[in-house]
């Protein structure tokens, strides 16, 4: 698994470059630990980001969540009433709600001063896990969507916590799920490899990644749809329905401590272990 970037270990101008392109900044800048955020009891399961990069909402497999102040690194809200592990959490885009999914079976909705306001139970808690939940950008009618385990993408009315949509089309459970920046499109992907595209009214087309899809995301700048599958990351053009570009070549360092993976991109990156 791998659980940092690594400066490269090579100063090359390539490899120096490369790294300047993903992260956007100046050299040396990503080696760098700019704030350490502590007080979950166990594994952190998902975090996401407040629209004006000011607050972090994470869950945790201890049960709760947690809101933090990114100025001052410390967490200002703890969330309790799951019962089991927090596998999702999500901001809605005005950032006065947040969504999330346990493994105790259920969504809840709150706001941001700690307090649940809705409880959706949606089966039992030990088959029918909620892997996933995300806001829709629609203002009109505000949406959230979930994954389940039970195979289904459901669409749910933020207003009143309503069951809008069902959408079926797994041969095994649905792990991520993602909202296109515009809102036109959701995808999700499953234990089958498949990933689908909905319009949030009906199933609008699927993609064939294989292997176990556990994460997507979509481009915020091109019509680009991001897999993390366990045959390694894809990135699929949804104009010309095909695979952008994807890991070709890859070798360790002698001590076992480096992963470096060549891109049909052209862009040689490096993995720390």
């Amino acid at each position: 698994m791998v659980t940092s970037i690594a400066c490269p270990i090579d100063n090359s101008d390539m490899f120096v470059s490369s790294f300047r392109d993903m992260f956007g900044k100046h050299e040396g800048s990503y080696r760098v630990l700019k704030r350490r955020l502590t007080g979950h009891g166990h594994f952190v399961q998902d975090v996401a980001l407040s629209s004006d990069a000011q607050f972090a909402l994470s869950g945790s497999c201890d049960g709760e969540l947690r809101l933090w102040d990114l100025n001052s690194c410390v967490s200002i809200r703890r969330f309790v009433g799951h019962t089991k592990d927090v596998l999702s959490v999500a901001f809605s885009t005005d950032n006065s709600q947040i969504i999330s999914a346990s493994t105790d079976g259920s969504i809840k909705v709150w706001n941001t001063l700690g307090e649940c306001k809705y409880t959706i139970q949606c089966g039992d808690s030990h088959t029918n896990w909620v892997s996933c939940v995300k806001f829709t950008t629609e203002t009109f009618r505000p949406t959230f969507v979930s994954a389940l385990w039970d195979k289904t993408i459901k669409v749910w009315d933020l207003t009143n916590c309503i069951l809008r949509n069902t959408f079926i089309g797994y041969d095994g459970y649905v792990n991520p799920i993602a909202v296109a920046p515009d809102g036109s499109l959701c995808a999700s992907g499953g234990k089958d490899g498949v990933t689908l595209l909905w319009d949030l009214g009906k199933n609008c087309g699927s993609l064939e990644f294989g292997g176990i899809i556990h994460a997507l995301c979509f481009s915020p700048t091109n019509n680009w749809l991001c897999a993390a599958t366990e045959e390694g990351v894809k990135i699929w053009d949804l104009e010309s329905q095909s695979c952008r570009f994807y890991c070709s070549s890859m070798n360790w360092s002698s001590d076992g401590s480096t992963l470096f993976t060549g891109y049909t991109d052209g862009v040689i990156r490096v993995w720390s272990f």
